[in-house]
């Protein structure tokens, strides 16, 4: 059996702490290795284990319930022997990154467990999509995990006054993260986000041809994503990364590579928007009613703010967008939140149609 001074040696630069050796103590009892999933493929997943890098079977635990499966960043209970060998259980996750599935039922599918940093890359070599931005910050802030957006590509904005311009846009709809610039061909701008994942586990998040990829080996110092270019047209590009990688960087930290993500579909994110959108959620306190939606209601403070030129109307839609998404998505798999939804929206129907007929009659009696 490894000793578990053998254990920490080994598995330490992959976040393995005392936390982590108390909640594994059963499993060691019925000798059982503990292991961090460095990959998962095809209901398979790579271990590093203090014994090595072992391969195993997952279907042992809950194979068709997407959030219960074995994903990247997992502590895991191996079996020490055995074809094929299992993974018994994995660990009570302290953090996960979970968006929506694009199946009709609406599942929540999680993409990397046990974060520290949620690093979005957003690509400067095309226009800002700030509302995607928001997206990715929402999930990230759900999951529990510290958000930080980083924009590549920064040597392909070359006039500083238009560099710092796209900044501040970004960090308007960021509040509260931490917003780095970085050229990694160049090696500008590395040295601040070397040191924010110097300790403990970053997932790095970000749509194809966002150079995620080039990110990681610039991180890791070596070449170990392919990198490929992207398109001039709209700076995107063929996933370079296909599955999930867990990887320990050279200066303490660990960073979990994922495929460029097409589709982000919340799950059950109404807190991470709410962080998202801070000041609109400050505002919401000020408005007349508590359950104010900041539509047509009277007394909302949300919208004489951006009446008043203090909050950007883009803000405020892309608020409420994200709001109703993440409504509906819950609604799904609850039928009472679903009836209470149909319900009010049939009451503001009423409301509408009620105000355009009083229209209706104040223009006849001119």
């Amino acid at each position: 059996m490894t000793s578990s001074s053998a254990v920490f040696s080994t598995l330490a630069p992959y976040g393995w702490d005392e936390t982590w050796a108390k909640e594994f103590a059963p499993y060691g009892a019925e000798g059982l290795l503990a292991g961090r999933v460095v990959r998962v493929d095809r209901g398979q997943c790579d271990v590093v284990t203090a014994g090595g890098l072992l391969r195993a079977d997952t279907a042992f635990v809950t194979p068709h319930d997407p959030m219960r499966v074995v994903c990247t960043g997992d502590w895991v209970a191996v079996e020490p022997g055995g074809n094929p060998r299992y993974v018994r259980a994995y660990l009570p996750r302290r953090t996960a990154f979970v968006r929506s599935t694009s199946s009709k039922r609406s599942e929540g599918q999680i993409l990397a467990a046990n974060v520290d940093h949620a690093i979005v890359a957003v690509s400067l070599a095309v226009e800002l999509d700030l509302g995607r931005v928001e997206r990715f910050l929402a999930l990230a802030w759900e999951s529990g995990a510290q958000p930080v957006v980083v924009l590549t590509k920064a040597d392909l904005v070359p006039d500083p006054a238009t560099l710092a311009h796209l900044v501040q846009d970004v960090e308007t709809t960021a509040p509260g993260v931490p917003v780095l610039t970085v050229s990694a061909h160049a090696g500008d701008g590395l040295e601040a986000l070397v040191a924010l994942v110097g300790s403990g586990t970053s997932v790095l998040l970000g749509q194809s041809g966002a150079g995620k990829s080039t990110l990681a080996n610039a991180l890791t110092g070596d070449d170990v994503m392919e990198v490929q270019a992207a398109r001039d047209v709209d700076g995107k590009g063929r996933h370079t990364t296909t599955t999930r990688n867990l990887l320990a960087l050279p200066g303490g930290g660990v960073l979990i590579d994922t495929p460029g993500l097409r589709g982000v579909g919340l799950f059950d994110a109404e807190t991470g928007v709410g962080q998202v959108f801070a000041e609109i959620e400050e505002l919401g306190e000020g408005c007349r009613f508590s359950d104010c939606g900041h539509d047509s209601e009277p007394g909302c403070a949300v919208r004489s703010a951006v009446e008043a030129g203090e909050l950007p109307v883009r803000r405020l839609e892309s608020y409420r967008k994200l709001m109703r998404e993440n409504q509906w998505i819950v609604a799904k798999t609850d039928a009472r939140l679903r009836a209470e939804i149909k319900k009010d929206w049939k009451k503001k129907g009423a409301e509408g149609k009620a105000a355009m007929e009083a229209k209706r009659g104040r223009w006849r009696q001119g």
